[in-house]
């Protein structure tokens, strides 16, 4: 029987596969990365979203290189969701995003201009309730996030700057924080003059605290999509300043279970060739990035076990490694 360790013994610290404990979740997975990809990865995780549904997705900062393509997001409404909304909200820093109306040129450069983009704190906040919060029980979210039935998590897979990765819960947890009171809620302590200057596991737990506010107001009418491409060590939000990517492309993942498909797609980048992930690895455990996956799990927000399926060829059931397989080197720019 594998060594069992206790969760949130650091989120510098990989907890391998084998050594998890608990149930199983279903992740899906697609090396297509191109529009045709991201739909039929869509079509797995849909049945959950009716009525008026918001995506949730990184719109970047102007001219950013690494956002995941407006022609595949473009393609996915047409094809599937044509009365869909992007949601975003204003950022806590002050940069392309940081009022709405520098947030609507942003979306204009950035080509955001096929679909509505409702900016959710343009105007007014509401709080919603952490359950079982440590650090919170409520968060501050832009108020209209509360007009949409159901909920996409269109996440660029990434490292971060504080996060150390960028994954769903990372892109609900800032990405529905409104710009002024909930993302100073996540990163600020109180009496400390730097508005940044936070403990890295605290501000792994503050950020999915956060994403607990938002997944339990939508309940069972959220699914979670993953992009692994361009996944350079800076987020989005640096945008043309994200250091270079070296981490090669990997696919596309797809659950209903929002801590399974972020800890698959962790998996994914450690089962990489040493000189193809080391970059990104350093990258998440400097920052102590994992603690975001331990807390979501003591948070009871998901499974860290999984069946990876293998939608290229008959759903069959895969290992992380059998993923990577053939993945080697250094990452090799597409036409998109």
């Amino acid at each position: 029987m594998a060594e069992k360790i206790i969760a949130g013994t650091g989120g510098e610290k990989y907890i391998p596969y084998d050594k998890r404990e608990g149930n199983k979740s279903i992740v899906y997975f697609t090396r297509e990365l191109n529009p045709a990809g991201l739909v039929k990865i869509f079509d797995r995780v849909k049945e959950v979203l009716g009525g008026k549904i918001a995506v949730k997705l990184h719109t970047g900062e102007q001219h950013g290189p690494n956002i995941i393509p407006r022609s595949w997001v473009k393609e996915l409404f047409t094809a599937r969701i044509p009365d869909a909304k992007i949601i975003e909200t204003n950022t806590y820093y002050d940069g392309d995003r940081y009022t709405t109306e520098r947030h609507r040129k942003t979306l204009e450069v950035n080509g955001w201009t096929f679909a509505p983009v409702d900016i959710t704190d343009d105007k007014e906040t509401v709080m919603l309730p952490v359950p079982n919060g440590k650090w919170f029980k409520e968060m501050s979210v832009g108020k209209n996030m509360l007009d949409y039935d159901s909920f996409l998590a269109l996440t660029h897979f990434k490292g971060h700057m504080m996060g150390g990765f960028g994954g769903s819960n990372k892109n609900i947890g800032i990405g529905c924080a409104d710009g002024r009171i909930g993302k100073k809620m996540i990163h600020t302590t109180p009496n400390q003059p730097n508005m940044w200057d936070i403990d890295k596991e605290e501000l792994m737990e503050r950020i999915t605290e956060s994403t607990q506010a938002t997944i339990s107001h939508f309940a069972k009418k959220i699914s979670y999509i993953n992009v692994m491409r361009n996944m350079s060590v800076s987020c989005d939000c640096e945008g043309t300043a994200a250091q270079p990517v070296v981490t090669p492309d990997v696919g596309i993942l797809a659950s209903l279970d929002i801590l399974a498909v972020d800890q698959a797609c962790v998996d994914l980048v450690y089962a990489l060739p040493e000189e193809s992930h080391h970059d990104l690895i350093e990258r998440i455990e400097t920052r102590h990035g994992l603690r975001q996956l331990t807390y979501m799990k003591e948070m009871g927000m998901g499974n860290d076990l999984y069946t990876l399926i293998d939608i290229d060829n008959g759903d069959a059931e895969i290992s992380a490694a059998e993923a990577v397989k053939g993945i080697s080197g250094k990452w090799v720019p597409d036409k998109f």
